[in-house]
Formats: C-alpha cells, structure tokens, sequence
C-alpha cells in the first residue's frame, strides 16, 4: 500500500500575495509543511503542486519533490487530480491533500486520517476534526463546522452553527460541536471523480467543496483528533504561529 501526499500551493492570493513563500521561523512556510507531512509515518512520498516556478525552486532547494500543474485550476483538489492522472496506474493506495497554509499540522494526524482506508477498502475518502468548545468559535462563518452519523461518517459541513440546539445551547459547549480540519485522503478514483464534477448547489451556497462529495453520494469518514490547526490566511496568522514557535518550539 502506498500513500502519497500532495500539497497544493498556488503563488496568488488576495489576501497574502506569495503565502508559501512566507518566513516561518527562518524556513518558507511551504517548507513547514513538507516536513510535517513527511513526518508522518504512513506517508511514503510527499510532492508540492504548485503553479509557480518560485515555489518549486524553494522546494527543491531544501530537498523537496515539486510538480509544475497549471495555473488555471480552481482549487487544490484540480491541482492534485492533475498529478493523479501522471501517475501509473494502481501506484498508489491512498492520496492525501495537506494543506498548504497549515505549517503546525500535527504530523499523527495525518496518520489518524490515513488510517481509515488502510483499514478498510470500502472507505472511499477521510477527514479530521476537532472538538469545538468556545461559542466563538461555533458562531465564527470561517470556522468550517461537521455532524457525522453514528458510525462517524459526515453528515453535513457548514460554516453555521451545527448542530442547533433548539431549546438552548449548553453553556459549556458540547462533544456535538466539531471543527472540521481541512485535510483530506482519498482514494485516487475518488479524487478524479470529484474533480471530474461540476460544482455542486450545497457546495456553491456554502463556498464548501467537501459537499460536492456529499451531494453525489460519497462517503466521508471523519476521524475526531485533540489537536487543532493553525490555517495561515493572513500575515496577522503567520504572526501568530511565529509567536507558537517561539514560545513551545518546532510544535
């Protein structure tokens, strides 16, 4: 069984021109990333799929693996079908999409979330989450939030308050409440197959793609871990993170 991450990163973003790029403690973020995904230990390969040349040189800089893609696609997903489809076939088991803006990911965590489909054959795709206990938190639009059913399959993902407690929220949070954590395994039939598909109504209303997957009918095993990510949006974000190394160390 093989299981190869990608890491998606495109040069443009409207609000942090050149994020991969970005000094973290003295390495570019994308550098971070690397080594966190690398570090896991069912991960057998790691490749950066970016749109920019800059970014593939500083990635071959420190020893890393990059692939040119095209500059034209439209979310990571595109751009980690298009190095599916170069590889051989039946090469690999498992594909996972690690985040390029999320330099603190707790490398077991991509374990917990690989585990799922090395394990069973009838999971197609994985997730993280975390718990949510702060109100802020579950109110916040840009905090994606999950419900799963009994066997710990998604539900929904939306950026409201989910679930909804009609006779009042409990004051001290509920375990109900999950964070979802954008990391993602999938089966490589199951990557072309959402990539292959038109953007979906769900997933056009909430700015999801993950309910793209729903919406056809893919299942969408959500394994709950304790550690929180750090997504770096902004330079105020990155600061943030400085601020956690600096005081805890490479976390």
């Amino acid at each position: 069984m093989t299981v190869l991450a990608i890491i998606p990163a495109r040069f443009a973003s409207s609000r942090f021109p050149g994020k991969p790029l970005a000094p973290l403690s003295g390495r570019p973020m994308i550098h971070w990333v690397y080594e966190r995904a690398r570090a896991a230990r069912c991960v057998d390969d790691v490749i950066v799929a970016t749109d920019d040349e800059r970014i593939a040189d500083a990635v071959r800089g420190f020893g890393g693996r990059a692939v040119l893609t095209s500059p034209r696609h439209r979310s990571g997903t595109d751009r980690l079908a298009e190095v599916v489809r170069g590889l051989p076939n039946g090469s690999v088991t498992a594909v996972v999409n690690v985040q390029g803006d999320e330099p603190l990911l707790d490398p077991l965590a991509i374990d917990r979330a690989v585990a799922p489909l090395l394990e069973d054959p009838a999971v197609e795709m994985a997730t993280l989450s975390t718990p949510i206990t702060r109100a802020e938190v579950l109110d916040d639009p840009n905090t994606v939030k999950v419900v799963t059913d009994a066997r710990g399959y998604a539900l929904y993902f939306s950026r409201a308050p989910i679930p909804w407690w009609r006779d009042g929220r409990p004051a001290d949070g509920s375990p109900q409440a999950a964070k979802h954590i954008g990391l993602y395994v999938y089966r490589p039939d199951t990557l072309l197959r959402i990539a292959s598909l038109a953007p979906t109504p769900l997933e056009t209303a909430e700015s999801l793609e993950q309910l793209r997957a729903l919406e056809h009918g893919i299942r969408i095993k959500v394994v709950a871990v304790d550690h929180d990510s750090i997504g770096i949006d902004t330079p105020e974000d990155l600061r943030r993170a400085e601020a956690l190394v600096a005081a805890q160390g490479d976390l």
